[in-house]
């Protein structure tokens, strides 16, 4: 249907052109007409314009017809019925042509002869004329001579009396007389000749002046032809148009309705199943609030246990600290010393860990967050590393230490997470490492003038982390090729949980590791000075 309307629209157009070549070939004719009457150049100029506009109208319809393949197919229908004659531009060139060189106008005037000027001087010459007047009849004299055939002519003669002023010769009077006889017959016939030759000139100009316009005639008569053959045409284009138009409408209707009507019926067939998998789906939200409210008092009983647990833990870990204090006081072995402060550094970690999911298990929706304090970040270090070495060397693993943390830079921060963030790495470094070397790098960067950031590098010598698995080593519950190999391999939480406190201090972590040549974590934190 919009294909056929844009058709539609296109011969209403090419309607436009065929008005406005009529328009242009009026234009035409009226400034030709103009021409012939003042032979100005201006009118023939503007003739020739107004034929420019006809031809790029042609043109502009001839486009059309090799575009549109059914409009072309009614031209030759048409054409039949117009001149054979040339193409209208040649003939717009041919009379171009011809107004290059336009015909002299002819003269509408008589030739006047000249008169003979005689050369007497002893002569004088007077011209008496005698007209015989005939009475003027009345109304039957005329019809009389009308019905005899009787016609009275006015007649009119002329003297010419020559006088001579001196004495005649006249042995040589014959002789002047001759001579000037022959002279007046040879100025007569001079002045008859130039009158022929005048009215050959005027012939020859008719015969350029009928073939000049021939050619304009021509022109018109073709602009015509051409105009009816295209007007036609185009009637024929836009009434097929027209026709299809209105079948393609009767078969639209005809398609509404029977798509009308095979969409009520499947919108009675859908209407019916939604009404089944409507009810399938309130069986199905049945069943599923009943297994929401079974995880539910599954949660709720977890959070119990896990809240009991924390909860019963807390008092005997501050018992373990309270008896590791009195150990401490009552001995006086260095070593013994060294081994109570891991075992209390070690302790308070796990009572710090047990507030935590009591903490959590009250409110399950808080988000996991930083908790400030302020301490010396060199004091929390050496803590860690002291209350981690020992468990190091129980595989007979070297552990060394370097870092360049100033000793009085005190930072507010959360100690806890930097405890478990490197507890967590240092004993995978040690779990998946004997009779080997832990080492751990740690250096502090100004970043800014109340930032620092702690940059960490903890590497091992031990199995390593194959290239297929360490794109994953960060996602939760991921265990590698080899950790079968390894016994109290945990649940695999560590690196993810890692990797969630080194996002709270706005860090980065990376690891990059070779199989059974050992494994490297890098990341840095960035702290706030007090």
């Amino acid at each position: 249907m919009d294909f056929i309307k844009n058709q539609l629209e296109e011969s209403k157009a090419l309607g436009g052109l065929t008005d406005n070549s009529r328009k242009d070939f009026l234009d035409a004719q009226n400034h030709l007409q103009q021409y012939i009457v003042s032979q100005d150049s201006k009118e023939l100029k503007a003739y020739f314009e107004s034929l420019k506009k006809l031809k790029n109208n042609f043109d502009k319809i001839g486009q059309y017809g090799n575009i549109d393949s059914r409009f072309k197919k009614s031209l030759p229908k048409q054409k039949k019925d117009t001149l054979e004659v040339t193409q209208f531009k040649t003939l717009i060139d041919s009379a171009y042509q011809y107004s290059l060189k336009p015909p002299v106008k002819v003269q509408d005037s008589p030739y006047q002869l000249k008169k003979f000027k005689n050369n007497f001087e002893n002569l004088s010459i007077e011209t008496h004329t005698y007209s015989d007047t005939v009475k003027r009849k009345g109304l039957m004299g005329r019809l009389k001579d009308a019905i005899s055939g009787k016609v009275d002519v006015k007649k009119e003669s002329t003297v010419i009396t020559l006088t001579n002023n001196k004495t005649i010769d006249p042995s040589n009077l014959k002789s002047e007389m001759d001579n000037t006889i022959k002279s007046m017959d040879k100025h007569y016939l001079s002045e008859i000749k130039k009158v022929r030759l005048q009215a050959i000139n005027a012939a020859q100009n008719e015969r350029d002046n009928l073939q000049f316009y021939s050619n304009f005639n021509k022109l018109l008569i073709y602009s015509r032809s051409l105009i009816d053959v295209y007007e036609t045409a185009i009637k024929d284009f836009k009434s097929e148009l027209e026709t299809e138009y209105n079948k393609q409408i009767s078969i639209n209707n005809k398609i509404r309705t029977y798509l009308v009507l095979g969409l009520m019926v499947l919108m009675f067939i859908v209407s019916i199943l939604i009404m089944y998998f409507t009810r399938i789906a309130f069986v199905y939200e049945f069943k599923l609030n009943e297994a929401n409210k079974q995880i539910r008092n599954n949660l709720n009983f977890k959070n119990r246990i896990l809240g009991m647990l924390s909860h019963e833990l807390r008092s005997p870990l501050k018992i373990i600290n309270i008896f590791i204090d009195k150990i401490n006081r009552t001995t006086k072995d260095e070593t013994t010393k060294e081994y109570l402060k891991s075992i209390k550094f070690t302790n308070n970690t796990l009572l710090i860990q047990s507030n935590q999911i009591l903490e959590y298990t009250k409110n399950q929706d808080a988000d996991q967050k930083l908790t400030h304090t302020v301490f010396n970040l060199k004091d929390e270090i050496n803590s860690i590393v002291t209350a981690i070495k020992p468990y190091i060397e129980t595989r007979n693993n070297k552990f060394v230490v370097t870092e360049n943390i100033p000793e009085d830079l005190i930072v507010n921060s959360d100690n806890i997470k930097i405890n478990q963030l490197l507890m967590n790495i240092l004993s995978n470094a040690n779990k998946f490492t004997e009779n080997g070397q832990v080492s751990l790098t740690m250096t502090v960067n100004q970043v800014g003038d109340n930032k620092v950031a702690l940059t960490t590098e903890i590497a091992d010598t031990g199995a390593g982390i194959s290239e297929s698995d360490l794109s994953k080593i960060f996602e939760p519950y991921y265990q590698g090729a080899i950790s079968h190999e390894v016994d109290n391999l945990g649940a695999g939480l560590g690196l993810n949980l890692c990797k969630e406190i080194v996002g709270l201090f706005n860090g980065e972590i990376s690891a990059s590791s070779e199989l059974f040549k050992g494994t490297k974590i890098a990341f840095k934190i960035n702290l706030n000075k007090k």
